[in-house]
């Protein structure tokens, strides 16, 4: 079984996505289909919400991170287990960073490599007839892809959706749903995206509002047909996309550490790891019979009190840290240094295995794709490996401690290579997300 897919992307961000997604993988899968969500571009909380309205997993596809067959992997694991695949795009359809062509992170580039039609979601509060100008742009703008229709979002009455049909009528372009302003339709948000999906309250009663707003505006038969045929060249070999730190790894799991790239979660289990889950916010340490422990990104300055006072996660992390390997990934980075700065400005001990002290009272967007090259052997490889990832926080480096560099970095735009991160004996750590070996 090989699943036809669709990509629901739109002009710009904050166009309705990932509600409009949402609801139309839990539509289909209340039909009785297997649906697989996927995710294109570095997000690693879309992914969670994908596999709750789908109860099947999820993954991200990334044209500038991932090296082909990582990609043809991903998509292929999902097309062969699935009737349809319904993936989400980044920000705006072409939206991407300087790079080889097919390879800038940008919706488009899945969508062609994949052979999957887009379905175009247009934001049409404050427009009417413009809108069609809009996706008569993104028709054209690519000869890559095919948009092979339109769902129309925020339509103000029956008067709007008849003036913006009119201009889609006029590029041939088919609507395929209209959704009504809705405020109880959107998902809750915090600073790096939704609120994640552990968290959402009434999340599958959530769900099943969307489908059935989905349900009552979308003609999901016409989407059914708009699907196109996968065509994915088979990977010549299995892929994996960051090397096991280890064969048993303590991994921090719970609201504090959960950004975890599902593609990297099930190459460290295809090459024969276990993944041994612990919560320090439950005051949980590493668990002693790992050879390795990772804490993964998240919100520890949401937290940042109750993981100051959670003792024995503390001292068995330092304990941990004695004999081997312990990796920090942005929020676990922060958590390995020696305090956190909350928004409030109160400043909280931190485990103090490396020099940093970060802060989220003094914030500052960071975001973007980062090529990393490791300064030293350690659990992402040896020295001189280069891996691709990103980076997005607010939080900011106070004072950056007399450690060694973890790595050095460069991002897409050509900035000059700069030293990142932190590593102190067996510990290591960066705002960096790696996503996969440089190819």
């Amino acid at each position: 079984m090989t699943a036809r897919g669709l990509i629901i992307a739109a002009p710009r961000s904050g166009s309705g996505k990932t509600t409009i997604t949402l609801g139309l993988q839990r539509a289909l899968v209340r039909r009785g289909l297997i649906v697989r969500g996927l995710k294109c571009g570095p997000d690693y909380i879309d992914p969670a919400f994908h596999a709750a309205a789908t109860g099947a997993p999820s993954a991200n596809l990334d044209s500038y991170a991932m090296p082909d067959a990582l990609l043809r992997q991903i998509a292929q694991d999902a097309a062969g287990h699935a009737d349809i695949v319904i993936a989400e795009g980044s920000m705006g359809l072409f939206d991407g960073v300087p790079g080889e062509a097919g390879h800038t992170g940008a919706s488009a580039d899945i969508a062609a490599s994949m052979g999957w039609p887009v379905v175009l979601v247009i934001d049409v509060s404050g427009q009417a007839q413009s809108a069609a100008a809009i996706a008569l742009g993104c028709m054209h703008y690519d000869p890559r892809i095919t948009i092979a229709g339109v769902i129309l979002n925020k339509v103000a009455s029956e008067r709007h959706q008849r003036l913006v049909g009119q201009g889609m009528a006029r590029i041939g372009l088919p609507v395929l749903g209209a959704l009504p302003r809705e405020a109880s339709l959107i998902l809750p948000e915090r600073h790096l995206g939704l609120v994640q999906a552990g968290e959402t309250e009434d999340l599958f009663a959530r769900l099943d509002a969307l489908a059935d707003a989905i349900a009552a505006a979308v003609d999901l038969d016409a989407v059914l047909a708009a699907a196109g045929t996968t065509t994915i060249a088979a990977p010549l070999a299995p892929a994996p996309a960051l090397p096991a730190p280890g064969r048993r790894i303590a991994l921090a799991r719970d609201a504090a550490f959960s950004f975890v790239y599902p593609h990297v979660e099930a190459g460290w289990r295809a090459a024969g790891a276990e993944l041994v889950p612990f919560s320090p916010l439950a005051n949980e340490s590493p668990p002693e019979d790992c050879d390795s422990c990772w804490l993964p990104g998240g919100y520890p300055e949401l937290h940042a009190e109750r993981i100051a006072g959670a003792s024995r996660f503390l001292d068995g992390l330092r304990s941990f840290a004695r004999t081997r390997p312990v990796h920090g990934e942005c929020g676990g980075y922060m958590v390995l240094g020696r305090s956190l700065i909350d928004a409030e400005g109160v400043t909280h001990a931190m485990a103090g295995l490396l020099g940093v002290e970060t802060s989220f009272a003094k914030r500052k967007m960071n975001l973007g794709y980062r090529r990393a090259v490791l300064q030293a052997d350690g659990p992402l490889g040896q020295a001189g490996q280069a891996l691709t990832g990103h980076e997005f926080h607010y939080a900011t480096i106070v004072a950056a401690g007399d450690d060694a560099p973890f790595a050095v970095v460069t991002d897409p735009h050509g900035s000059a290579p700069a030293p990142a991160g932190s590593r102190r004996g067996h510990v290591t750590g960066s705002f960096f997300h790696a996503i996969a070996l440089a190819p």
